[in-house]
């Protein structure tokens, strides 16, 4: 049994950190930098913020290497550096992890390449795996838990990944995909054909992460735990949805928000939750503090669907049959 599902046989269930983003952005990164070039440059604030999250409750920590692909690293000139900058993520982590006092899951973020597979780009699927293959080496010499695929919208993609980890390591793997509007991945993927395909893999876990907002995240989550079988189900969405606000980005869901929808998802069986885009260690303290009951789930009732890609399709046709 792999360090995460013992530990969620365990707790019953794992809090996960929130964004790393965020807290970058709020320790100076500037816009357009490689967050990945602070695990060598500033590696005491990547562990600062894995501390906070530790502080606010979390089970499991994902490394500052979302970008760390070759792929996504060569538009910084870093292609070179994959295994170094990914070793100094899961290091940093590790660090800070080790001296938690109970024990804390290192996951290794792995994102997408930023390119599209072939027959849709450029990108051959050999290629693919090799990337993926590259950073997860990168992470495992790190002394990652955990891989984690995160933020994934096509099979092909999760598929690649999943092949390039097994082919240098032996760690076990978990892939969340971010579904937008109508429950749908950017690709056009149901939760329902997620779960399928993830439990054929034989992952350890499957989910959704970031995402257009909240309603259409639980729903695609709900989906995938009906066609997932016994694999952990998991879920980090998005703080809400993200308005300029000045000369800033700010997501309108509140720690009571997130807790309100934790609950929800903790209600309905699903393993570990935590939260992405915009989230904060205090949006994770709330979270924690309502699933341990030590304060009461706020009265905010759940959010509402967007539109569904039949209902959406039915009153193009009508438009369409006005027209002609």
């Amino acid at each position: 049994m792999s360090q995460f599902n013992e530990l969620l046989t365990i707790k019953g269930y794992l809090i996960l950190d929130g964004a790393m983003g965020t807290q970058l952005f709020s320790a100076g990164l500037t816009a357009g930098d490689p967050p990945e070039i602070w695990n060598l440059d500033h590696p005491d604030r990547i562990q600062t913020i894995h501390q906070d999250f530790i502080e606010a409750g979390s089970d499991v920590l994902l490394t500052n290497s979302f970008g760390g692909n070759r792929h996504r690293l060569k538009l910084h000139s870093l292609d070179d550096r994959v295994h170094i900058l990914n070793a100094a993520a899961a290091a940093a982590a590790r660090a800070v992890a080790d001296q938690a006092g109970r024990p804390i899951i290192v996951a290794g973020s792995i994102g997408p390449t930023g390119e599209l597979i072939a027959p849709l780009g450029d990108l051959s699927e050999e290629a693919a795996t090799e990337a993926f293959a590259e950073q997860a080496a990168g992470l495992s010499d790190g002394g990652v838990d955990v891989l984690w695929l995160e933020t994934m919208s096509a099979l092909s993609e999760v598929e690649a990944g999943v092949r390039g980890a097994r082919s240098v390591c032996e760690l076990p793997i978990i892939a969340t995909l971010s579904f937008d509007t109508a429950g749908r991945t950017m690709m056009g993927l149901t939760g329902e054909d997620v779960g399928r395909r993830m439990a054929e893999l034989g992952i350890a876990g499957v989910g959704a992460n970031c995402g257009a907002n909240l309603a259409d995240t639980e729903a695609a989550v709900a989906a995938i735990r009906s066609t997932c079988g016994d694999i952990p189900v998991i879920c980090k969405a998005n703080a809400g949805i993200p308005t300029w606000k000045g000369d800033s980005l700010e997501y309108d869901a509140t720690p009571e928000i997130m807790s309100a929808h934790a609950y929800r998802l903790h209600q309905s069986g699903v393993a570990a939750i935590g939260a992405c885009c915009g989230s904060t260690p205090e949006h994770i303290a709330y979270i924690r503090s309502v699933l341990n009951g030590s304060v009461p789930v706020p009265d905010v009732p759940p959010p509402a669907r967007s539109e569904t890609v039949e209902n959406t399709d039915r009153r193009a046709r009508k438009r369409r049959r006005r027209q002609q």
